[in-house]
């Protein structure tokens, strides 16, 4: 039971960077913008953050710069294909390469430097009692965000009249634009709030789930965001469960090797990005589905009176 509550814990850490990331992307999409940068900026976040706390010893002041610095890659990614009308697919794939680069040059300093010590959560005075303890009751406040978080945009999307000004304009935007909304001001938004949330997933791998700075350490975990929204079919408690099986599959590597299980290590490493692969594959031989779910405008430029 006690290794049981381990694997919980540890699939939580791990599902909650996936999950801020994947509904930030999910903000993008129901806006009618793709953005496959998201491993660019949450490198350039984690390191942000990383820097943000080894000079200020406050986890608060990474997570701000982290998310800063996510919603200002955005911000450049959204003014280029939103207003110069550049190719979403191609810019997004600039912006992951240009973040792993400058991530890996401006880092160089901060690959040895250690963050001041955290104090243990135990919360509600029940962090040790035994199984619920661990597995659930001793987590940073950021995992408890992420619930939150899910919720909180599954109501703003189907609850509010932003939310549906929100998706018409994913959905129809030639529509919205002759109903008087400003539709490249919303997908701006949509893009720069998306970007912050890429980038408070960043600052939390860099933070609480390591926590140090090293090159390339966001390891593919943007593209998984991005493949949730996909398995999720663009709805907010779908992506905070994907994101939790996705966790549990990573952190179940390092469970079996902690139970001797002899499974050559580059296959436990390969599972998250197999089982990302047959879930796609899975979800793609029924496109009609997809297609019921998709935002009809997903990735397809807006040019006011064109």
């Amino acid at each position: 039971m006690e290794a049981f509550a381990l694997l919980v814990a540890a699939t939580l850490n791990a599902g909650t960077v996936l999950a801020i990331a994947a509904l930030g992307l999910l903000i993008n999409e129901k806006a009618g913008v793709v953005n496959l940068g998201a491993e660019g900026m949450m490198l350039c976040a984690a390191l942000a953050g990383f820097a943000a706390v080894a000079h200020t010893g406050s986890d608060w002041a990474g997570f701000a710069a982290g998310a800063l610095a996510g919603a200002a890659l955005a911000a450049l990614f959204g003014w280029l294909v939103i207003w110069l009308n550049t190719n979403q697919y191609a810019t997004g794939l600039a912006l992951s390469l240009f973040g792993a680069g400058f991530s890996a040059f401006a880092g160089i300093g901060y690959v040895q430097a250690v963050l001041p010590e955290r104090a243990r959560f135990g919360w509600l005075g029940l962090g040790d009692v035994p199984v619920l303890g661990p597995a659930l009751l001793r987590h940073h406040p950021m995992v408890y965000g992420a619930m939150l978080l899910a919720a909180a945009m599954a109501w703003f999307l189907y609850r509010t009249r932003a939310g549906l000004v929100l998706r018409s304009v994913g959905e129809a935007p030639q529509a919205a634009h002759a109903l008087g909304y400003p539709v490249r001001g919303i997908r701006l938004a949509a893009v720069v709030s998306g970007g912050a949330l890429c980038g408070l997933a960043g600052a939390y791998l860099s933070i609480v789930y390591t926590p140090l700075w090293v090159e390339g350490m966001v390891a593919g975990k943007g593209w998984i965001a991005l493949a949730l929204t996909t398995f999720a079919t663009w709805r907010p408690a779908r992506v905070l469960l994907g994101a939790y099986l996705f966790g549990g599959v990573t952190m179940l590597q390092f469970h079996l090797q902690g139970r001797g299980i002899q499974i050559p290590s580059q296959f436990l490493t390969m599972l998250p990005y197999a089982a990302t692969i047959v879930v796609l594959a899975l979800i793609s031989r029924n496109p009609a589905w997809i297609r019921v779910n998709i935002p009809a405008s997903l990735g397809k430029p807006f040019r006011p009176g064109a």
